[in-house]
């Protein structure tokens, strides 16, 4: 196949999906892991697709409401999401009541939970059925589902948050910035973010460094009502305490 060829392959499916991995293209496009790098590094620099860890995603306005499939999203930057999910879990006590939000990055968290007689309370479908494998008491709120992301949203949900109380809560966000905070595409899962972070003790929001200066439609939480953990941060102005976890590696 020519390279041009390749070319306009990947961006019509970034353009139905609006991400895409590299082990997906490899297997689309039935050509070596090399070749499919070379592409996006080009396409990147032509201005034509953001290149991230693990593939890369559709150009558009960093105001966009588009929200991607979670069985795309999950090959996406998985390195640094492992590393940072795993020291999420480390904060994870005996007898914590936790509240998991649904989001790839918080989902990992589960496979490194080690914490005796934990309660985890979540909206991520995925999530109760991998806490449920590993015995974890787990409750699951009522709503809404939201197809692409696997997430219980809406209304519904945020009134069944108002029963309980968190020890800790754990976040994932499609952008931070220094002007908007946290934000997420959607207002009906904003709303659950939000109600969530009001009833945790302790909220930690868990974002890779390609969210950094990314702003989705809807703010849920300021910087400094979470601490945010991360790959890396060398942007002196986020007003929020941060833990990089490439200073434990």
């Amino acid at each position: 196949m020519l390279t041009e060829e390749r070319y306009q392959i990947i961006l019509e499916k970034l353009k139905l999906d609006g991400i895409v991995s590299v082990n997906e293209l490899i297997t689309s496009l039935q050509t070596s892991e090399s070749t499919i790098r070379r592409d996006l590094n080009s396409l990147h620099k032509q201005g034509k697709l953001k290149k991230v860890h693990g593939g890369a995603v559709l150009l558009e306005d960093n105001y966009s409401k588009n929200d991607f499939k979670v069985s795309i999203r999950k090959g996406i930057n998985i390195k640094n999401k492992t590393v940072i999910a795993k020291y999420a879990a480390s904060l994870i006590k005996d007898n914590d009541v936790i509240f998991l939000d649904a989001g790839t990055t918080t989902e990992i968290i589960i496979d490194y939970i080690t914490a005796k007689n934990i309660t985890v309370v979540t909206n991520g479908i995925g999530h109760a059925k991998s806490l449920l494998e590993k015995n974890i008491k787990v409750h699951i709120l009522g709503g809404e589902i939201k197809a692409v992301t696997e997430a219980v949203v809406g209304i519904t949900a945020v009134q069944n948050l108002q029963s309980y109380n968190f020890s800790k809560g754990f976040f994932g966000a499609n952008g931070v910035s220094v002007n908007s905070g946290y934000t997420t595409p959607d207002i009906n899962e904003a709303m659950v973010k939000k109600e969530a972070i009001r009833r945790c003790a302790k909220t930690y929001i868990l974002v890779d460094s390609s969210k950094f200066e990314e702003t989705s439609f809807i703010t849920f939480c300021k910087l400094q009502d979470a601490i945010m953990i991360t790959d890396e941060l060398n942007d002196v102005n986020y007003d929020a305490e941060v833990i990089q976890t490439n200073k434990f590696i």
